[in-house]
């Protein structure tokens, strides 16, 4: 008896940590059919996203493009966007709640593909098939290394399986993996900031920098309120812990600030550049915090870490081809160019300058402002004088040109 009952006491002993890390990921069917309800609720939040985003700019070209006077928000397209876009952003946190941090994050590529595909699809340029094929080759390829990369990620991604409880949230959160990740990345982010608001280094990769830093933090915070939210739904309540709140609190305001760098990064540069390039930091920093708090990679052997490796880079490189394909926007001219009206000869080519170039102020030839020009440069004004009415048929001229001296 004393011998059959060991075992049993030898495994009531166990610390919850060890407990936790000794189930077999891969020997759970429970847990992967719960990754690929995330899975599956992350590809269709993003498609959902990209669908409810682009019928918004259309809601946008289309009114800009005829005389309707109605607002875009008095429009039957704009609030359709609205409402997928909410359900698309549901989708997605819920998603979080089923499958591991560092498997939801690479599938936001799902997002650039599917605003390819659309884009391609509604394109209003007219164009032959020669042409077609040649200008958007790269769209094309970069869509099936996308594809490719998110099939390897679903197939080799970690499967493990933990619920998440305000107790095991709070065991993660005080372990050294965790605290030594938040010290590099409190330093990390405090140099980058000093660079960026005291030596203006508006450098992009500054700038997106300071957004995965940040989105790693918003990702593991999200994941902690959504498993919270469905194991209260599934019956054990965990909505009256502090830890939920705290997390709640740091999800809103680590979101609040990565949008505000994201603005002014838009404000800088490309909107393609910031997609590829956010893309790539934000999801090495999200998978990097998922597998330090939440150890997504316990139990992995080498072969599934290296496969989603690979998935993860071709899916870079695909976002990468998508996003370098778009055209470029068209810089403002704050002035009105010859060449575009009709009737007017080009005279660039003779080497005269038709408009004065362009300065600290949006303005030309003597409209320019001249309050800190010194006196002697400024225009000569013509002082207006009240007609003087003389005898009769004689009339005085309305004005009279005083001339300047050089003194004056």
């Amino acid at each position: 008896m004393e011998g059959g009952n060991s075992p049993s006491l030898q495994l009531q002993q166990l610390p919850l940590a060890t407990a936790a890390v000794s189930v077999q990921p891969h020997t759970d069917s429970f847990s992967y059919k719960e990754n690929l309800i995330g899975a599956l609720l992350a590809i269709f939040g993003h498609l959902v996203s990209s669908i409810a985003l682009n019928l918004q700019k259309y809601s946008h070209i289309r009114l800009a493009g005829s005389k309707d006077p109605r607002a875009y928000f008095r429009t039957k397209t704009w609030w359709s966007g609205l409402l997928l876009l909410v359900l698309g952003e549901l989708g997605v946190f819920s998603s979080y709640a089923f499958a591991p941090l560092s498997l939801i994050v690479p599938l936001s590529a799902v997002s650039v593909v599917a605003s390819a595909i659309i884009g391609i699809i509604f394109i209003k340029e007219k164009w032959k098939p020669k042409e077609f094929l040649r200008r958007y080759v790269l769209s094309f390829v970069g869509c099936g290394l996308a594809v490719v990369g998110t099939y390897l990620l679903v197939t080799f991604g970690p499967n493990s399986h933990e619920k998440m409880t305000a107790e095991n949230i709070t065991r993660h959160l005080v372990s050294w993996p965790f605290l030594l990740y938040m010290l590099v990345e409190i330093i990390a982010f405090c140099l980058l900031l000093y660079f960026y608001k005291e030596r203006n280094a508006n450098y992009i990769v500054i700038i997106l920098l300071l957004v995965a830093l940040l989105g790693s933090m918003t990702v593991v915070t999200v994941k902690a309120v959504a498993g919270m939210v469905l194991v209260s739904i599934q019956g054990t309540l965990q909505l009256d812990s502090p830890i939920f709140y705290i997390m709640l609190v740091c999800m809103i305001a680590t979101a609040i600030y990565q949008a505000t760098f994201l603005a002014q990064a838009s404000q800088l540069y490309d909107s393609a550049q910031i997609s590829s390039i956010g893309y790539i930091l934000s999801t090495t920093a999200a998978i990097s915090a998922g597998a330090t708090f939440y150890l997504d990679f316990m139990g992995e052997d080498v072969l599934h870490i290296c496969m989603f490796a690979l998935g993860c880079l071709i899916a870079f490189l695909g976002v990468f081809l998508i996003t370098r394909n778009r055209k470029k926007p068209v810089p403002f001219e704050p002035y009105i160019s010859m060449d575009a009206m009709p009737g007017m000869q080009n005279m660039h080519d003779k080497g005269i300058a038709v408009q004065p170039e362009l300065k600290a102020s949006f303005s030309y030839g003597a409209l320019e402002n001249n309050d800190s020009m010194p006196e002697i440069y400024t225009p000569a004004t013509l002082p207006i004088v009240q007609e003087q009415h003389g005898p009769k048929g004689v009339s005085a001229p309305p004005y009279r040109v005083l001339e300047h001296s050089k003194k004056e």
